[in-house]
């Protein structure tokens, strides 16, 4: 060995075990979390004064534990979550730890002397697989999906491909779950996306967008102009799922500030309310710059638009998913009416997207092997 091969061999070990470090502070964050669900799940259902604190007891305990950094009210309901969501991973900590030499083993969970287990998910991976592979930060993403098939495709293609936990967040809000089930080639739409991580955010933001009786001819991708196409296509149908009242006024009606232009997606006016109803369609997750924005072309519409006899405008946002915290912090005291919606899609039968969960969860088992 010469010395620059001594410098590399120091790097490379260097880097290893930092990396090594890192994944083992992760996994026992994780291990924490689910604990700490744990412990407030069983005490809101069993604890002995659980009545003197009631709706408060989140809250009151985050106070409590202020002095531990990162925990939160919003962090400890999160973690409650996570032990409703993965319970087999929770019994997978509890055999961990008791195996350990842990303080701890000497108040877990136990009934008649042996842990308490539960069944993992036959679509995804073994809770020890899931805890090896993904850090809390991807579990946060995966606590949104509240469908446990679609949760287990996102779990399975994550370890497979890698995915950080940003990346997973763009997987969900660009819809691959969905665009994959709806597309007769899956793995050329799971290519797609994994030779798309470099595009921009617009490019990102302009994926696939369904709604289940518009009926788009199958391509492996489809962008918002094929979706707005097929609404004026199918308005009978789009109408009556909106509701009684709502009159079609336009599609990508353009206002303009010092040539800027803006273009607002549907523009309807309802004959009972007596005031327009702008629709703005977002591809993926309701972000907090898109109430900015259609308060904005409800402050327009006001001034620009409206006629004696009409009521203010009305705002709606139709996204793919939606955080209702977010919406409410987002929507609450602005000057207008602005609703956010989800949209729901009509998928191939649960079958065939459990067969083709099914698939690439033993080929990756098979390739461990």
């Amino acid at each position: 060995m010469n010395f620059e091969q001594l410098v590399k061999q120091i790097e490379n070990v260097h880097s290893e075990l930092q990396h090594f470090a890192v994944r083992q502070v992760n996994n026992s964050l994780t291990m924490r979390n689910i604990l700490i669900g744990y412990y407030i799940v069983e005490y809101e259902q069993n604890g002995l004064d659980r009545a003197n604190y009631g709706a408060n007891t989140i809250r009151l305990l985050a106070e409590r534990l202020k002095q531990i950094k990162g925990i939160s009210a919003t962090q400890l309901y999160r973690f409650r979550d996570f032990y409703s969501t993965y319970p087999a991973i929770f019994s997978t900590v509890s055999i961990k730890l008791q195996s350990a030499d842990f303080k701890l083993n000497t108040i877990l969970p136990t009934v008649s002397g042996k842990l308490i287990t539960h069944k993992a998910n036959e679509f995804s991976f073994e809770p020890e697989v899931l805890l090896s592979n993904l850090s809390f930060s991807h579990f946060v993403e995966l606590l949104n999906i509240d469908e446990e098939l679609k949760r287990s495709f996102y779990e399975v293609q994550s370890i497979k491909n890698n995915w950080s936990a940003r990346e997973l967040n763009r997987a969900i809000n660009t819809m691959l779950f969905e665009r994959t089930g709806l597309s007769s080639d899956k793995e050329l739409v799971l290519s797609n996306f994994k030779t798309d991580s470099t595009n921009s955010i617009l490019e990102v933001v302009k994926n696939p967008y369904f709604l289940e009786f518009i009926g788009l001819e199958e391509k492996p991708s489809y962008n918002e102009t094929d979706l707005e196409t097929a609404i004026t296509n199918h308005l009978q149908e789009f109408l009556t799922e909106l509701g009684r009242g709502f009159c079609f006024e336009a599609r990508q009606k353009r206002i303009t500030f010092d040539n800027k232009h803006y273009r607002i997606d549907l523009v309807f006016y309802h004959r009972i309310l007596k005031c327009h109803i702008l629709i703005d369609l977002k591809i993926g997750s309701f972000d907090h710059a898109d109430a900015g924005q259609m308060n904005m072309y409800l402050n327009y519409f006001s001034k620009n638009e409206k006629t004696d006899g009409d009521n203010p405008p009305v705002g709606i946002i139709l996204c793919a998913d939606k955080n209702d915290a977010l919406v409410e912090y987002t929507t609450t005291g602005l000057s207008n009416e602005v609703f956010v919606s989800k949209y729901m899609v009509q998928l191939p039968s649960k079958a065939e997207l459990e067969s083709f969960i099914s698939r690439e969860l033993n080929q990756l088992k098979k390739h461990e092997e």
